[in-house]
């Protein structure tokens, strides 16, 4: 008799993620996921501001709305965010084919982010896939009108999630100093976001103990 001692094939089971930053502060964001090394997802940027789009890392990107705005941004109208990511939606859905988690990421208050976040949002989650929006709220020095605009675009982008993460930027300021700069503040947002996002695909893609 025989006996077959060859080792079976192993089906890959790793699920595919993708993080999707949606205008200048989801750009940013994503920016800083990929210089500090986040591995196992894809990444997409997608704004209406074609010269930002220019300084991305990413290799996946959309220009939102080039017939609405022209590639000159929203001009902190999310309506116009809103529109330019439903001109570009077969596209957003091209990116999203064959993923099985997204997080969609923003800095809301401005055009872009808090207008186009939920429509890249719902788009994933009509395709069936498990959606994650992880977000920021204004500093409060940025002013009444864009925090408010944020919790309009939060509102909005709850009901296109399955979880929304909101992380308030001015809680940040309770870790600051008297050195902490504008800069810094942003910095710290932004290595939140990373956080926020890293500790669930950690858990997803890196072999454990158990």
């Amino acid at each position: 008799m025989t006996i077959n001692l060859n080792k079976p094939d192993i089906t890959e089971l790793k699920p595919r993620i993708t993080v999707f930053g949606v205008g200048g502060g989801g750009g940013n964001a994503v920016n800083n996921m990929i210089t500090a090394g986040l591995q196992g997802v894809d990444f997409v940027v997608a704004n209406t501001d074609a010269q930002a789009l220019t300084m991305t890392k990413a290799e996946r990107i959309i220009q939102l709305g080039a017939s609405v705005t022209e590639g000159l941004g929203a001009g902190s109208q999310p309506e116009v965010g809103r529109a330019a990511a439903e001109e570009c939606i077969d596209e957003i859905i091209d990116h999203l084919n064959g993923t099985h988690m997204c997080f969609v990421t923003a800095g809301m208050g401005g055009g872009t982010g808090t207008g186009a976040a939920p429509v890249v949002a719902q788009a994933a989650r009509n395709k069936g896939i498990l959606t994650v929006g992880v977000v920021t709220k204004p500093f409060h020095f940025e002013g009444g009108r864009r925090m408010r605009l944020a919790e309009a675009g939060i509102e909005a982008l709850q009901k296109s999630v399955d979880t929304l993460i909101v992380i308030p930027n001015q809680n940040l300021f309770r870790i600051a100093n008297d050195r902490t700069t504008f800069a810094d503040a942003f910095a710290m947002a932004d290595q939140v976001l990373y956080s926020g996002v890293a500790c669930i695909t950690d858990l997803m893609v890196k072999e454990g103990l158990i």
